[in-house]
């Protein structure tokens, strides 16, 4: 997702956080070095320089980073990943800059633990979670699938700026950004020197295995087509990919979670809108529209439309179960409001507004669990429970 506030969205913001994001600064795109990029053979699907954003921290955060990754779905076959490719998800020749919100915001009282590291904005180009590693070419058309090479590129423009000598380092990212940070948190961890602190958190990246209202499994075979045509499965979890009868379901965090070293932090809420409208009802397992009003406005939804979605969140929670009870360094903030995406969003990060388990903030989850001022595994009750949610 692109953290461009239209005027329109800035208008219905309160008056604080409309007067923060006035002054905050946009931040302009950075391309990987072209040499770096053709060593590595890093390209963004459509064969343009791929970018990042970068924002340098300043006084007691200066040799501290926070890398986040953007979001943005994934592409399954050559025609969506043609479509993609003229577009900022796709090429970086569509890129704008723009400001930096929620865990990204430079100004303290919006963001209190990271507001002065260096932040970085890994943009997202490629369609397989920064996880690929293949190409495509039929006549005229070509499609670079290199999500890893990316990642690897973006990585090695910022080891010399200093990163390779941090203090304190936190990889994040949204939705696809946050399956992503669940695929290489390990990988980031070895970049760095053995002496930093280095976590990560995944935001709304724990897409679920789960059939949908019609009974069908399309995210399996949407999951499947991506790492098959983008040639993910190389870069999937060993461990989990030696252990599985099909290797290619290790794109689903729930198997290869128990396997990450690094200590990370699942940021989730229960009813995530984007499984809910593309895993758990997508308009093809509801052709007849008996979900569409439900989808519009909870109240309306029937008694059993409700069960469903309790049983979806059990689901989650059941899916992490094992992490929640066992893992002494990960943490949790599991919420039960509808919403994708909560760390690069002001309203949700940090505001007086914002969603809150035990009266604290996302920010201060966070903060809390990586500066261990508190162990933070926190998991809300059923809807409509969550009395500071915006639903």
């Amino acid at each position: 997702m692109m953290l461009r506030l239209s005027v329109a969205v800035l208008l219905l913001l309160p008056f604080a956080l409309w007067c923060a994001y006035a002054q905050s600064p946009l931040v302009g795109i950075t391309l990987v070095k072209n040499t770096t990029a053709k060593e590595l053979g890093a390209y963004c699907l459509d064969g343009s320089l791929p970018a990042y954003q970068f924002s340098k921290g300043f006084g007691s955060g200066a040799s501290n980073w926070l890398l986040h990754i953007e979001g943005g779905g994934w592409c399954n076959d050559v025609k969506s990943c043609l479509e993609r490719a003229t577009t900022r998800i796709g090429s970086s020749s569509y890129m704008t800059e723009n400001v930096f919100s929620g865990i990204l915001s430079n100004n303290q009282s919006l963001n209190p633990d990271f507001y002065n590291w260096n932040r970085v904005m890994l943009r997202y180009c490629d369609g397989a979670s920064f996880a690929g590693n293949s190409m495509y070419q039929n006549g005229n058309s070509s499609l670079y699938f290199r999500g890893q090479k990316i990642w690897q590129a973006i990585i090695s423009d910022l080891l010399p700026q200093g990163l390779a000598h941090a203090e304190k380092a936190l990889l994040s990212g949204c939705s696809a950004g946050g399956l992503a940070v669940f695929l290489h948190c390990d990988n980031f961890s070895r970049f760095l020197p053995g002496s930093a602190t280095v976590k990560c958190i995944s935001d709304a990246g724990f897409f679920l295995r789960r059939v949908n209202v019609a009974k069908s499994e399309m995210i399996r075979t949407l999951y499947h087509d991506v790492v098959s045509l983008q040639g993910v499965e190389q870069n999937l979890n060993q461990n989990c990919t030696s252990s599985q009868i099909d290797p290619k379901q290790c794109f689903f965090p729930q198997y290869f979670l128990s396997y990450i070293k690094t200590p990370i932090f699942i940021l989730n809420t229960a009813y995530d809108t984007w499984q809910f409208y593309n895993v758990l009802v997508p308009s093809s397992a509801d052709p007849g529209g008996v979900w569409n009003s439900c989808k519009k406005n909870l109240t309306t939804c029937t008694d059993s439309q409700i069960q469903t979605l309790q049983d979806f969140r059990l689901d989650m929670l059941n899916a992490t179960n094992s992490f929640y009870k066992s893992s002494t360094s990960g943490g949790m903030f599991i919420n039960s409001c509808f919403a994708h995406c909560q760390t690069q969003h002001q309203e949700t990060w940090f505001a007086a507004n914002s969603p809150r388990m035990q009266n604290k903030t996302i920010a201060e989850a966070v903060g809390d669990w990586y500066f261990e001022r508190n162990e933070t595994k926190l998991i809300d009750c059923p809807y409509p429970c969550g009395s500071t949610c915006q639903y």
